[in-house]
Formats: C-alpha cells, sequence, structure tokens
C-alpha cells in the first residue's frame, strides 16, 4: 500500500512499517526481518525504514525503531556511533596538483587504517599522541564500565582512537558544485564498540532464556527499561558513541595536517563542519511522548539539522538539511546502502570493472577492495529521490581521492 512518499507494510501482529523505498530495491530478507522486529511488544507508533535499507543482524540496516520501555541490542548493532564527519576548506580544485597519488600516500600514512592493532612506527607517532591525549578525558567512564564487564578490559582501545579500521570506512578528499574541496571520513567505535555491542547482545539473550521469553528471532533480545543490564547498557553505548565522535575528530586533524604536507598553500579546514552518529540510540519525544530511538544505519534529520549521505566509492555523496518528518521520526537513510553481500560482489565483479567505476578517484584499485565497488551499492540518486520529504541537499560532493582499510 502507497501512502504520501513511503510505502506502508501493515504487519499482522504488530506495528506497521513505513518504508521510504519507492523506486529502490528492498530485498525479502530485509522485510521479513523487518516483520518480525514491528511484532515486538514495545514499538512505539511504527518502524520507520531509509531507502538504504538491507539485512543486518538481528535488525535491517537502514531501520529506525523508537520503543517505550525496553531496548534491543542488537537493533544498534556492534558498529556503535559509526557516523560520518565532513568538513569544507577554503581550497579549491584549481589548488590541488594534477597527480593525487602524494595526497592519498600522506592521508595513507597519516591516518592508521585497516586492521591496526598496534601504533608504533614513525608516521604514526604524532597521532598516537594525540589520541593518547584524548583517551585521558574517555577512560574514567570506560574503566567504570569494564570493572563489572572484565571482557570489555582486553579491547583494543586505546590503539583504535585516531585509525580508520576496514570494510565501508572510509576517508576522501571531495569537490562541491563550486569545485570547494571537502574532507569526508567514516568510522566508529572500532573494537571497543563491538565488543561492547557483543557483549549485551548476548547478555540480552541470557536473560531473555532466564524469563523464559519466546522471541520471534533471538537477536532481537531486549532489555526492559529500569533491570540493571538496561541501564548499563546505555551508558556503555552512550561512552562508545562519545569515543566514536572523537575517534572522527582525530582522524580528521590527522588529514588535514597530511594535506597540508602535500600542498604549500595555507588553507582553513573548518569553513563547515558536520559530524553525525548513525549507528546509535538516544532519549527523544515524538508526538508528545518520550521514547527510545534506536537509528542502525539512519542519520538523525530534524528540521534544519545538517547530515551527510555518502555514495559508494566513485559515486556523488551529499551534505544535506533535515527537513524534520515526523513520520520518519526526524531520520534519513545513512548512505547508499548495499545491494549485494560482499561475496557477491566478489564473484560478479572484476578488478577491470572496479578499476573502470572509479577511474577519475585516486584510490585502490586492487583484489582486496571489489567487494566495496559502486555496482555494489544501491544507486544514490535513486536513494536520494525516495527521501526528498526527509532531507533537502545542500551540497553534492564527487570524491577525488579515497583512503580504505
Amino acid at each position: 500500500m502507497k501512502t504520501g512518499n513511503y510505502d506502508l507494510l501493515n504487519v499482522k501482529g504488530g506495528m506497521p512499517v513505513k518504508m521510504w523505498t519507492q523506486g529502490v530495491a528492498v530485498d525479502d530478507t530485509a522485510k521479513a526481518q523487518l516483520i518480525r522486529a514491528a511484532r515486538m511488544p514495545f514499538i512505539y507508533k511504527w518502524i520507520a525504514v531509509m531507502p538504504d535499507v538491507h539485512a543486518g543482524k538481528g535488525a535491517t540496516v537502514g531501520s529506525v525503531i523508537a520503543t517505550k520501555g525496553a531496548i534491543i541490542p542488537a537493533a544498534v548493532g556492534v558498529d556503535i556511533g559509526c557516523g560520518m564527519m565532513a568538513t569544507r576548506t577554503s581550497l579549491t580544485a584549481a589548488d590541488l596538483p594534477d597527480n593525487l597519488a602524494g595526497i592519498r600516500g600522506a592521508i595513507e600514512r597519516a591516518v592508521p587504517h585497516g586492521r591496526t592493532t598496534g601504533r608504533d612506527k614513525g608516521a604514526w607517532d604524532t597521532p598516537h599522541q594525540r589520541a593518547v591525549a584524548a583517551w585521558g578525558g574517555l577512560r574514567p567512564r570506560f574503566e567504570i564500565i569494564h570493572t563489572k564487564y572484565p571482557k570489555l578490559a582486553k579491547t583494543n582501545n586505546l590503539n583504535h582512537l585516531g585509525t580508520l579500521g576496514t570494510g565501508n570506512h572510509f576517508i576522501e578528499m571531495c569537490l562541491d558544485q563550486e569545485d570547494r574541496v571537502w574532507f569526508m571520513l567514516h568510522s566508529g567505535s572500532r573494537g571497543v564498540g563491538n565488543a561492547i555491542g557483543s557483549v549485551f547482545i548476548e547478555l540480552a539473550k541470557k536473560d531473555m532464556r532466564h524469563w523464559f521469553v519466546n522471541l520471534p528471532e533471538e537477536d532481537l533480545a531486549y532489555f526492559p527499561e529500569g533491570t540493571e543490564h538496561f541501564d548499563d547498557y546505555v551508558d556503555a553505548v552512550q561512552w562508545a558513541q562519545d569515543f566514536a565522535r572523537v575517534n572522527r575528530e582525530l582522524m580528521m586533524t590527522n588529514l588535514v595536517q597530511a594535506v597540508r604536507s602535500q600542498i604549500a598553500k595555507p588553507f582553513e579546514a573548518a569553513v563547515e563542519a558536520v559530524n553525525c552518529h548513525h549507528n546509535y540510540v538516544s532519549r527523544e519525544s515524538h508526538y508528545g511522548e518520550n521514547v527510545l530511538v534506536t537509528r542502525k544505519g539512519a542519520v538523525c534529520a530534524r528540521k534544519g539539522l545538517l547530515g551527510i549521505i555518502p555514495g559508494s566509492m566513485g559515486a556523488r555523496s551529499y551534505i544535506v538539511r533535515g527537513l524534520g518528518n515526523d513520520e520518519s521520526f526526524h531520520s534519513c537513510s545513512h548512505g547508499a546502502g548495499r545491494l549485494m553481500s560482499r561475496a557477491e560482489a566478489r564473484r560478479r565483479f572484476s578488478l577491470d570493472d572496479h578499476i573502470a567505476a572509479t577511474k577519475h578517484v585516486e584510490c585502490r584499485k586492487d583484489e582486496e577492495v571489489i567487494d566495496e565497488t559502486p555496482a555494489a551499492y544501491k544507486p544514490i540518486d535513486a536513494v536520494m529521490e525516495a527521501q526528498r520529504e526527509l532531507v533537502e541537499i545542500v551540497h553534492a560532493l564527487r570524491q577525488v581521492v579515497c583512503v580504505k582499510g
């Protein structure tokens, strides 16, 4: 059933699902996950679905789940606080060298990326010192958390602070519609956030078994509000979100310095800035009631609030302004969204396909990144059209440099 600019899925024995997916493919696995989540007894009003939706662990990526009296850890996921940061500089395309390989190399040396477990190599010394200083502000709260949950003490927390990671995390240099230079990056709370998510997802499952609660799917295990694990989880998630925000700020500082080492012209790097989560939970007021809003692969799009919607490697990205759409719980998509699994992308596309798709970008062009090739993602133009009631475009960005782990 179609209503307005979204598709309405009525769920027997559950709340409705409103899907801003017109013109964008949604696979059956994702729909089945949404239906199971909509049948949980504490869902508030409906589930809002963004156009980049695809199947995830427990809950779909690209879903916004408002709840009263309970929280589902798997609906937040394990990449807690993952999000985007972008900043416009005073540089223009004319200020950039013809060959951007030097800039890409400088960024790769300045920002640890890939599977980073330690930092003792020369070029990483200064970034590591900044991370140590930032960790001083994060450490006291973390010690309280890991004292109660000792498994968390063994994470690569400090070593991962100021690092990019792997998968779809990236750093980019982009040009907007006026050929002004932007820096943009995507990462989150890294290994420590993953550990927090994993520990509490398992605790929720254990609690469900203890209370003999039957679930439509085990990963929909939840914490009732007022229980010990609920409060501890909310505290831990908030800390991981703070870690993720600081992580992005550190990387941006190191990114700016890396580019300054390659471009002699002085430039400012905070003309416009955006820093937003897209895997998180927050307490918000909607329709006159206080609720918990879980965004897994979705960005807050309150009226007037700036956000970032990146395309895939080689496609456009967007700086957007929220329209405050009430029915989406003031949310929008967090990107293009995967069209296929990583394994399917590796089967379907060749290295030549990837090279052709990224010919205009200074980036990795090897077998290890084929699963991130642009065609593995939904078309960003269709994604943006589907959510025209949720956000307005402020800047359209095209990548010229891309760094992946």
